[in-house]
């Protein structure tokens, strides 16, 4: 079975694909001032956009790995998580409080999905 690798450089791919598996690197927001409600919203809105360039969608993610910078932004993240995942499609899902590679970010997500 091949591997299909798209948006590649030397240190990653955006979306790698193994059968009718997806997976997403870490997405993170393009407005790192952002509160924390905008940047969730810019990562999903680049999820949909990575799933939908491979024929899949935010109803058939498997599972999510959620990094935030503070536990104090969990109940405003998953504000915008909640809305945007289809009722009854939850994947499996991890979040877990980070350093991330920027001071200025409050928020990245992986995902894993089906086609």
């Amino acid at each position: 079975m091949s591997i299909i690798r798209h948006h590649s450089n030397q240190r990653m791919s955006q979306i790698v694909i193994h059968g009718d598996t997806v997976y997403l690197a870490g997405q993170v927001a393009d407005d790192a001032v952002a509160d924390i409600k905008k940047q969730t919203e810019q990562v999903l809105q680049k999820i949909d956009a990575l799933l939908a360039e491979v024929g899949s969608d935010n109803s058939k993610i498997l599972s999510a790995q959620i990094w935030i910078a503070s536990m104090g932004h969990f109940a405003r993240m998953n504000e915008v998580w909640d809305a945007w995942v289809p009722q009854g499609q939850a994947p499996a899902r991890a979040c877990i409080e980070a350093r991330l590679a920027s001071p200025d970010l409050l928020v990245e997500i992986g995902i894993i999905a089906a086609r």
